[in-house]
């Protein structure tokens, strides 16, 4: 599908003109990028611009070294957030979570070999030990899951409320069609001590399910918001959304646009009702080669669809999803850090 001529113009000046700014703004701060030890000494942020909440998810801070609860709480800190996604490993782990005894890199690489067929016969055999290894460890995480406390969580909570940071969503792996209703019951039980509205979760593609789903959450005052990739179409979400009123949507903007659609305005507007947030990226189109990009350089509205949220006063949360490759000499709290300020100039125009 064809660009919009007036739409690439606009977004060239928008570029060119706030590059400086984005730049100065995250190497002028003395603070940014300091250790969890110096907690106490962060200024508490706002980025709810105009009345539009930039948040991210935390996946963003994947490439950083410490996956702590403590650390990632630095990471939105020092990227200038007040609000975010929060994934479930680092709140789980500070709760007491078990240790997977499996390599996650190791496990997923094989996978992926796996399913290329590359795997030697030693190999096959050492990733079907593994496999097996995993499935212990899921039932261990079950069993400790249906039984832990929530005081942790409210730890948690405060420690992240007390430096100014709003965690709006949950997504920790408790929801899909393998967990246990107990599971599920505990993961919509945390999100509403953490303080969220709504958890995340793929669209699972199983009708049962998301009934199920929407059934549950009613029950703790929660939502379900759906995610998904390039499978996103207009109707992705309609049989969930027409199940359950706790049932909504978790937009990927970037992906839908990397499907091949032109109308997210058009799918915004008329669904803002039953979107309890939105995954902001910049990917090239279908016709120009799907690619994840630094925000600006990508076809996907960003500039618009945000300046149509602050015009009509749509009130969810938008997360930054980092996804573009992080440059060599930079990591992926800077890069956040640029993705906000490209947000609070299109926002502040």
């Amino acid at each position: 599908m064809k660009n919009n001529p007036g739409h690439t113009r606009s977004r060239r000046k928008f570029l060119k003109n706030s590059t400086a700014l984005a730049t100065g703004i995250v190497l002028s701060d003395p603070l940014v990028f300091g250790a969890p030890s110096i907690l106490s000494l962060h200024k508490q942020n706002d980025s709810k611009i105009n009345g539009v909440q930039i948040g991210c998810i935390t996946y963003s801070f994947r490439d950083m070294p410490d996956q702590s609860a403590e650390a990632t709480l630095q990471y939105v800190l020092d990227a200038g957030l007040n609000a975010i996604e929060l994934m479930g490993d680092p709140v789980e782990h500070f709760a007491g979570k078990p240790k997977n005894p499996l390599d996650r890199r190791t496990f997923y690489g094989m996978m992926r070999k796996s399913k290329s067929g590359e795997l030697t016969q030693n190999q096959i055999k050492e990733f079907e030990e593994m496999k097996s290894q995993l499935e212990n460890y899921r039932k261990v995480v079950s069993d400790w899951r249906s039984t832990v406390g929530m005081g942790k969580f409210e730890e948690l909570k405060k420690m992240y409320t007390d430096k100014g940071v709003h965690i709006y969503a949950f997504k920790p792996n408790a929801f899909g069609v393998k967990n246990t209703d107990a599971e599920i019951d505990y993961g919509l039980r945390a999100a509403k001590v953490l303080g969220a509205d709504h958890v995340t979760l793929e669209l699972p593609g199983n009708d049962i399910h998301t009934r199920k789903l929407g059934t549950m959450a009613s029950k703790h005052g929660m939502n379900v918001a759906y995610h998904g990739h390039t499978q996103q179409t207009p109707t992705f979400w309609d049989t969930a959304l027409k199940q359950s009123e706790h049932n909504m949507m978790n937009l990927d903007l970037g992906h839908y646009i990397a499907a091949g659609y032109t109308d997210a305005l058009e799918l915004i507007q008329g669904k803002h009702e039953r979107i309890s947030s939105m995954h902001l990226k910049d990917r090239k189109n279908l016709e120009n080669g799907q690619a994840n990009l630094p925000f600006g350089k990508g076809d996907t509205p960003i500039v618009e669809v945000l300046q149509l949220m602050r015009d009509k006063k749509y009130t969810y949360p938008v997360s930054i999803e980092l996804e573009y490759e992080v440059p060599q000499d930079s990591n992926s709290v800077k890069e956040v850090a640029k993705c906000l300020e490209y947000c609070r100039k299109a926002l502040e125009g």
